[in-house]
């Protein structure tokens, strides 16, 4: 529940419940104030230690006059409340403060304490500063059990919303899924995330693999619960709530990339009130979404679906607009509150070996675009797919469906390391991919400049390297060739940022992505932020939606800091 709080000169808001915020609301109230006291634990007067932290055997804690405080007419309480907003004008302080909903009905409860002795959670007490173990379900405060204090508590979050990227909070909108309360339990994904129905169909989805089910059978089935919430409102045509402040503020965001992290940002700037102008190198938004992610995964119609609704939260949008050709970087610097940088990884990597600047190579990045933009792709005879992540598989995919006669995925290590999902890898098998594990590439063979064959070296595993997988190390005098007439690279990927201006001072790290405060992604260079793949390298879709929400609010406090200074 969400209520707004305006706070006057005869009103005061205390936070906290311990005895210090008990105790100042008694004395604002007896001082002729209206007080309200907000808690965010489900009872009031813990902590109750002496600030000293010494423990005197005749009084050992504090005493709260609790039923001085439930008793006083100019006092409401506010239990299992947090504050998520502020504001303050013409000598007035607003709060927005969203309370939680009770997880026992008071009117049932007898106190007979048998939900306390059946509970399976056990815990340090935190609210009673870990002193002790209480289950998830207790009254807290022996004075408060009386007062309809009982409740379910768990300061701890789940792991699998600890796992998630963007934090979900993934026990509350399976709960509202299986209450039947789909609009309720989207609300409660975009608090976090605005790509419910991508993401819902192609995230790796860690939180799966962390989830306590799956050490009793199987783990919940999360990725799915998200795609199915988002698809029951899309198919049935219901209108997805756009909510965005009365007034936007005058200061606008320029971002760089309608990709996950680009987008994320401009949807969570519009929820704080600011408007930006996205801008897009690619005839259309989505980035690695539109580009990088094939059709049978994550069809156009959907993924379009989702971004007109987040463009109709007031951002405009820019397509076919290269920074550095059509605008000027120094432009966005001038004429915008803030810059975002959320261009992505596009770049593939090559591969190293002789021969590979034949006809016939291309990177896996590239591949993917152009399919995906319609042009017409050479699909007569073999084709081999170096690599084995989530982009190999895909190209491979991709392959057999565009008519190639026969797909070959060459991994230099063995199936268990490799990094792509293995779902992924069980569904390009099913469709008569062909793997060759332990094998690894030395050369691009052909004639009269095109690829003919691929020169190989078998493999065996050694020691551990950097990334804890086994080394791959050459056999000696294993060279074999696997003929083929294409050849798609896929073992990697890197950002381009040739549209930053020569004696920028932004800092570049060596994996060409921009470096960043960790909590306001902010980079060395006041008002210039950046998340996404440009930003941590290749990496999974929800942590770019994370990491741009996370830039907003960086964004955010970084404009108001100008204002007040300007103030």
């Amino acid at each position: 529940m969400l209520e707004d709080w305006t706070v006057s000169q005869k009103r005061v808001v205390v936070f906290g419940g311990d005895p210090a915020g008990v105790a100042a609301a008694l004395q604002q109230a007896e001082a002729g104030m209206q007080v309200t006291l907000v808690e965010p634990s489900p009872s009031l007067g813990g902590e109750c230690l002496p600030q000293t932290r010494i423990i005197d055997g005749d009084s050992p804690y504090i005493k709260t006059d609790l039923e001085a405080l439930r008793n006083h007419p100019n006092i409401q309480v506010i239990t299992n409340a947090e504050v998520i907003r502020t504001e303050s004008a013409d000598g007035q302080y607003r709060f927005r403060i969203k309370q939680s909903t009770p997880r026992v009905d008071m009117e049932k409860c007898n106190d007979c304490k048998e939900c306390i002795r059946v509970c399976p959670i056990h815990m340090y007490d935190d609210f009673n500063e870990g002193i002790g173990f209480r289950t998830a379900i207790d009254y807290f405060n022996p004075e408060t059990a009386k007062m309809g204090e009982y409740n379910l508590f768990k300061e701890d979050m789940p792991i699998c919303q600890a796992t998630c990227p963007a934090n979900l909070n993934i026990r509350s909108y399976a709960g509202l899924i299986a209450d039947g309360k789909y609009a309720e339990s989207l609300a409660v994904i975009r608090e976090r995330l605005p790509f419910a129905l991508s993401i819902g169909r192609v995230c790796p989805h860690p939180c799966e693999t962390a989830c306590n089910r799956g050490h009793v059978d199987e783990p919940i089935a999360i990725c799915a619960l998200k795609r199915y919430v988002a698809d029951f409102e899309m198919h049935n045509n219901f209108e997805p709530p756009v909510e965005v402040p009365d007034q936007f503020q005058p200061e606008k965001v320029a971002i760089i990339g309608a990709g996950p992290a680009g987008l994320s940002c401009a949807y969570f700037l519009a929820k704080a009130g600011y408007h930006s102008v996205v801008f897009e190198a690619m005839p259309e938004p989505g980035g690695m979404f539109r580009y990088g992610i094939p059709e049978y995964r994550l069809p156009t119609k959907t993924l379009m679906h989702e971004i007109n609704w987040i463009l109709a939260h007031g951002v405009e949008l820019r397509c076919d607009t290269r920074i550095g050709k059509d605008v000027s970087f120094e432009e966005l610097q001038r004429d915008y509150g803030a810059v975002f940088i959320g261009v992505g990884a596009w770049t593939g990597m090559t591969l190293r070996i002789p021969g590979e600047d034949m006809e016939g190579v291309v990177d896996g990045v590239r591949f993917l675009r152009d399919v995906n933009m319609g042009k017409k792709i050479d699909m007569e005879g073999r084709v081999i797919i170096i690599g084995g992540g989530n982009v190999a598989m895909d190209a491979a995919r991709v392959s057999w469906r565009e008519g190639f006669e026969e797909v070959h995925v060459v991994y230099r290590r063995t199936r268990k390391e490799m990094p792509a999902s293995p779902w992924e890898i069980d569904a390009a098998e099913d469709e008569g991919v062909q793997f060759q594990f332990l094998v690894a590439p030395v050369e691009v063979i052909g004639e009269k400049g095109r690829m003919t064959g691929l020169k190989c070296l078998k493999m065996e595993l050694g020691e551990p390297d950097a990334s804890g997988r086994r080394r791959p190390v050459p056999i000696e005098g294993s060279e074999f060739v696997i003929e083929a007439e294409n050849l798609i690279a896929a073992i990697g990927q890197r950002p381009d940022i040739k549209f930053v201006p020569d004696g920028s001072e932004l800092e570049i790290t060596r994996w060409n992505t921009f470096a960043v405060d960790q909590e306001t992604f902010q980079t060395n260079v006041p008002g210039i932020f950046s998340a996404g793949d440009v930003e941590t390298g290749p990496d999974i879709a929800i942590r770019a939606c994370a990491n741009g929400r996370k830039a907003a609010a960086g964004i955010v406090r970084h404009i108001e800091a100008k204002r007040r200074e300007a103030a």
